[in-house]
């Protein structure tokens, strides 16, 4: 075996053993004196040149990488479920529990302003619904849950949603909410509002999952 050839295998093994790139002074450190490693380098590029794995120079070190055009075959799509913010949770669980219930009443109940933006975020992933308006001055939306919030949390209908201690155990509620609060029956569907008109959609503003709502920062 050439010495070329047997400094090209050395380079080689250094290379893929080595934890990051490499310099021409490293490879040179751990070669025999002497040793030709810019003409190893030039050897091995070329031996690996349009093969899967390809030696390249970065920032002035040398490595082995992935071939650029076969880097596709290494990502991985996948679907990464997002948490709900607590005040998402509390704001669903109170829509949950009260529906059919306006912005204030859950204001009401939470004993804070909510934010448009986590009603946004509700809507948007489709387990709450804008229901219609409330026949009371203003004319206020009504929300409720939808088919894909019992589907999510695996309920048959919404007489089998927990219990208020159950829900704040599991974080869905909060700890002082007011000694009066009760859990009301989410079947009993009030007649004091009006289907919501086709035309009205929700609008959509940022993501706010993972955030709380702007009076409780």
């Amino acid at each position: 075996m050439s010495d070329a050839i047997h400094t090209e295998r050395e380079i080689e093994a250094l290379l893929f053993a080595a934890a990051g790139p490499l310099s021409v002074a490293d490879i040179a450190a751990r070669l025999p004196e002497g040793a030709d490693v810019a003409g190893g380098l030039a050897a091995l590029q070329a031996r690996y040149a349009g093969r899967g794995v390809e030696l390249v120079q970065v920032a002035g070190r040398w490595r082995f990488q992935t071939a650029e055009d076969l880097a596709w075959l290494m990502t991985e799509e996948r679907e990464e479920p997002r948490r709900l913010s607590k005040a998402a949770q509390e704001t669903l669980a109170i829509i949950a529990y009260h529906q059919p219930v306006t912005r204030a009443e859950i204001e009401s109940v939470r004993g804070v302003q909510a934010s448009k933006g986590t009603l946004d975020v509700l809507l948007e992933l489709g387990l709450v619904r804008m229901r219609g308006r409330r026949r009371t001055p203003g004319r206020p939306v009504t929300y409720g849950t939808t088919d894909a919030f019992l589907e999510h949390y695996g309920l048959a209908s919404l007489s089998d949603l927990p219990g208020i201690a159950e829900m704040k155990a599991a974080g869905l509620l909060s700890l002082d909410l007011p000694a009066d609060f009760t859990v009301p029956n989410p079947e009993a569907i009030g007649a004091d509002e009006d289907p919501l008109d086709l035309a009205e959609q929700p609008e959509f503003h940022i993501d706010f999952l993972g955030d709380e709502d702007e009076s409780e920062r």
